[in-house]
């Protein structure tokens, strides 16, 4: 996974580490990446390095952070009414 090789630099203690490990994981799933190995997961995780680094610690703040820097959307849901947005 591409997170723990990056995460292996000492600038990090075990709390930044699982922090940083959830907010990979909520991203990949918000953008729905199956694929760990898919270059953009590499980005993803640099991006998700460099907002922790701010000082930002709720995975969730970090991960929209992220997706926003990456300039990526969250996949539409399928069979969505458009008016309602129930299904």
């Amino acid at each position: 996974m591409a997170i723990h090789r990056l995460l292996k630099k000492p600038a990090f203690g075990p709390e930044d580490i699982q922090c940083l490990v959830a907010t990979y994981e909520k991203t990949l799933r918000t953008l729905s990446l199956t694929k760990r190995d898919d270059p953009l997961t590499e980005l993803i995780v640099q991006t998700i390095i460099r907002v922790g680094q701010t000082g930002v610690h709720d995975p969730a703040r970090i991960s929209e952070l992220a997706i926003k820097q990456l300039n990526c959307h969250k996949p539409p849901l399928q069979n969505r009414d458009r008016h309602s947005g129930k299904p």
